[in-house]
Order: C-alpha cells, then sequence, then structure tokens
C-alpha cells in the first residue's frame, strides 16, 4: 500500500461546509487547504463542466494526491503553496475579482499526526520535524537545538498551552548540555 493511501483523513463537517459555499456550476472556487481532498472532491461533484477549482496545500503528499486528482479531472489544479499566497497566485492565473468561493479548513491533518516521519506527535517516536512542507524552513529539532530556555518554554506555553513549560524547558536544555549530539526523540519525557 503506497503511503499516500494507506494514510486515510475522513473529512469533518464536509457537507456542511460545501454546501455554506452555496457553490455554482461555473463558479471558481478556491480550496485554500487541500490536504487529502474531501472538501475538493464533492465541490468537484458540484461544479459543472465550466467551472474550476484551484487546490493550495504545502504538504507534499497531498500535493501528490491533488495531482492525482487533477489527472482525472481537468476542472481541478493544484499547488504547492501557502493559502497566505493565494491572491498571487489567484493574480497570475488572472482570477482577481472572479472567484466563487474560498474554502479553508485549517489545522493539522490525521495523517500528519498518524506518520511518525512528519513528527507532529509524541506518541510514537520519529524525528522532530512539525512542518508543513518537510523541504521548506528549520525542522523543530534545528529549533530546539539553537533556542533559549526562556523562548522554548514561551513557546510550549503558548503554543502548547503546557502549564509546566518552564520545567519542559529547562530540561530539553539541560539534556542538550548534557549530550548536544543527542537526538531531541532521545530526551526524557518531563
Amino acid at each position: 500500500m503506497s503511503q499516500i493511501s494507506s494514510l486515510r483523513h475522513i473529512t469533518v463537517l464536509l457537507d456542511e461546509a460545501v454546501a455554506a459555499l452555496a457553490v455554482r456550476p461555473d463558479g471558481r472556487y478556491l480550496d485554500g487547504t487541500f490536504g487529502r481532498g474531501g472538501h475538493s472532491r464533492l465541490l468537484l461533484e458540484q461544479l459543472g463542466p465550466d467551472g474550476h477549482l484551484l487546490g493550495f496545500d504545502k504538504d507534499p503528499l497531498a500535493i501528490a494526491t491533488g495531482q492525482a486528482l487533477a489527472a482525472e479531472d481537468g476542472r481541478f489544479v493544484v499547488v504547492q503553496r501557502s493559502f497566505a499566497e493565494l491572491g498571487e497566485e489567484v493574480a497570475q492565473r488572472g482570477w482577481t475579482g472572479t472567484l466563487s468561493g474560498v474554502l479553508l479548513d485549517l489545522g493539522v491533518s490525521s495523517p500528519q499526526l498518524d506518520d511518525p516521519e512528519r513528527g507532529f506527535s509524541f506518541l510514537s517516536d520519529g524525528p522532530l520535524d512539525m512542518r508543513m512542507d518537510p523541504s521548506r524552513g528549520v525542522s523543530a529539532a534545528e529549533w530546539i537545538a539553537q533556542a533559549g530556555e526562556d523562548e522554548i518554554a514561551r513557546v510550549f506555553k503558548e503554543y502548547g498551552e503546557e502549564r509546566f513549560a518552564k520545567r519542559m524547558a529547562r530540561a530539553v536544555v539541560q539534556r542538550r548540555a548534557e549530550n548536544p549530539s543527542s537526538a531531541p526523540r532521545t530526551w526524557p519525557r518531563c
């Protein structure tokens, strides 16, 4: 089984989200968080032959899924970009002022959490990555290897809502000082 098909995602509130768009058969729509294509597939079912759908995602596995869908349906195109860049992409396509609707299903998807190699979950060992697009930016392991204790504590508290953020940050910095080359996954659980 391929990695793409083995990481299944069930789209939550699928019908409700697409119904809220009041899809016009000839409309131009944008799925800013393509993921595994649940919303896009339903949108395509409702679009007529003159309708268009543009999907965005940063995740390489989502892009592979989107490319397979685009090969099946010429009304769909997927791009590997952040939805934050949608204005630029829409302008490049000459779609400025012509969008009928935009859908954003924000957050990490089940396949990203379930895949240990993505590093989004503490439930299994894997590299500490945590990037939507693993080819861009700094991994969590790289960041934590250079960040100061106060910065680590701030991130744990602000983004992880961790009440023991200071204690955890102290333990990370201590382990890092004891063995700078150790992988974060070998660090003790706090």
